[in-house]
Formats: C-alpha cells, structure tokens, sequence
C-alpha cells in the first residue's frame, strides 16, 4: 500500500483547511509564552474584568489573564490528544499484527479480550477512577490510552490479515524471515496510511475527552484546560464577563476537532476514493 498520504491530503480542499487549523493552534500552543504576556497561574487582583487593552479578553474571579489560559490551555489539549492517540496507536500494534500473524488459539483469545473491552464505556471508568484518585495529566493520559486501544487493535489484525498473504510477505517467510522481522520491514510500512488515519481520529477523540472530563471538574484541577476554562465561566454567567471566558475556549476546542476531523477525512479519502467529497487537485 504505497500511497504518498502528504500529497493526497494537501491535495484535498478538506485536508488543507484541517492542517491550517491545526497548524493555528500548534502555533498558538508553541508561541504561548510570546503571544501571551502575562503567566496563566499568576493571580491579581483585578478580579472578573472585561477586555482591555491590559487583559485582551478579561481575567477570571481571581484575577489570571484569559487570554494567556486560552493559549496554554492548546499544550494541555494537544498533549493529553497526541499522548493518548500514540499510546493508545502502539498499544493497538503491540495486540493487532502478532494476532494476525499468529492466529489459532492466540488470536481468538486476544480478540475476546477485545471485545470485552470495547463494550466497557470510557468515561464511566474515568469517572469512577476519579472518585479514588485526582488523575493529573499524565495519569489522564495513561488511564485514556488504556481503555481506547481496542477498536483500532481490531483495524490493524484485519489489514494485517490481508497483508501477510501478499507475494513479498511470502516470500520473506520462504527465507526464513521471522514474525519481528516481517512486522518492522513489510507489516509497519505498509500499515503506515491507516496507522497515521487511527493517529489523528485517535487525537480527535482524547482533546474531546480531555475537554468534557475538565468540564464535569475530572482531571487536574492545576492544569490549564479550555473545558477548566467553560466549567469556571458557567459559574459566573450572571456577570457580563462570562462570555469572552467561555465562547473563546469553545471556539479554539472547536476548531481544534474541526482541524482534525477534515485532515482524518482527507487521510481517509487517500486510502478510498469513494470516500472523497471532490476530485483531488
């Protein structure tokens, strides 16, 4: 499966307007200490105030700038997102492609695992987890990783099944080649395309996470996170200032899943064209 996935996607209208979303909020995450001005955590004492020239979009009940939380709030969502979808992608590895290639008992056993695992809902766990422990981001990250592997265990043991029956596949196991042999050289490269359209869903799925498990007051209560942000602003929707706490974090969350939906939809249009809404330029 050789497909040049950087040109299918630039080359899809979809895809371009994903990667400049995300590219918008990469930047913003990268550039946050200079685009910001002030610290997110330091605390002043001009409380609820609406946007100025000093605070562009206000401060919070206890006086931290907004607009420097709306930007560090894209590394704690990017972070939690591109830690969970690798974590979760290699555990998906790890249990997908030597099932395949193993097959028989093996294989049957993992599978039933799997399944077990799909049916237990997520965010019920983290919930009731969180009721013994207060996860802090790398935890959030592990606990999400560990619990969302599954459906793409099952995406990689069905194309690597239709992979190892492949002429170059065989012909490597002629010679003698073996199982980790085979996975790095032949399963991973030709995995690649889909692999890389798991990774962004995968991302997609753990900024919403992370953002609705902020929102319900689930995660680290020190972090910098835009559903932290529209938790706090709900509380206070009485004043006028509420607005440019919530509706700032709600459109960068947004456009963060709306930069990731259209570039994982122009990956998928690159392994099938019947998915595509356009002809690629």
């Amino acid at each position: 499966m050789h497909i040049s996935m950087r040109k299918e996607v630039v080359g899809h209208t979809t895809g371009r307007i994903g990667l400049a979303l995300l590219a918008l909020v990469i930047l913003a995450a990268l550039a946050a200490p200079l685009l910001s001005g002030y610290d997110p955590f330091e605390q002043t004492p001009d409380a609820l105030q609406s946007p100025s020239s000093t605070h562009w979009l206000g401060t919070n009940q206890v006086g931290q700038d907004i607009w420097s939380r709306l930007l560090y709030g894209a590394r704690t969502s990017l972070a939690v997102g591109f830690g969970v979808a690798t974590l979760s992608l290699l555990l998906s590895v790890l249990a997908g492609v030597p099932a395949a290639l193993t097959g028989g008992w093996y294989d049957k056993i993992l599978m039933r695992i799997v399944d077990v695992f799909i049916i237990i809902p997520v965010f019920v766990v983290v919930i009731l987890v969180a009721a013994y422990i207060r996860p802090d981001i790398p935890a959030l990250i592990l606990l999400l990783g560990a619990l969302s592997w599954q459906p793409g265990a099952r995406v990689v043991r069905a194309q690597t099944l239709a992979l190892k029956n492949r002429g170059h596949i065989q012909a490597a196991r002629t010679f003698g080649a073996r199982g980790w042999y085979l996975t790095i050289r032949h399963i991973l490269p030709d995995l690649g395309p889909i692999l890389l359209v798991e990774f962004i869903h995968g991302v997609r799925r753990a900024v919403f996470m992370e953002a609705g498990l902020a929102f319900l007051g689930i995660g680290d209560p020190g972090a910098v996170s835009w559903g932290i942000m529209m938790r706090n602003a709900m509380k206070f929707s009485y004043l006028d200032v509420w607005q440019w706490w919530l509706v700032p974090a709600g459109v960068m969350l947004s456009l963060t899943i709306i930069g990731l939906t259209f570039a994982g939809q122009a990956a998928e249009g690159a392994l099938d064209p019947g998915l595509r809404g356009e002809a690629v330029a």
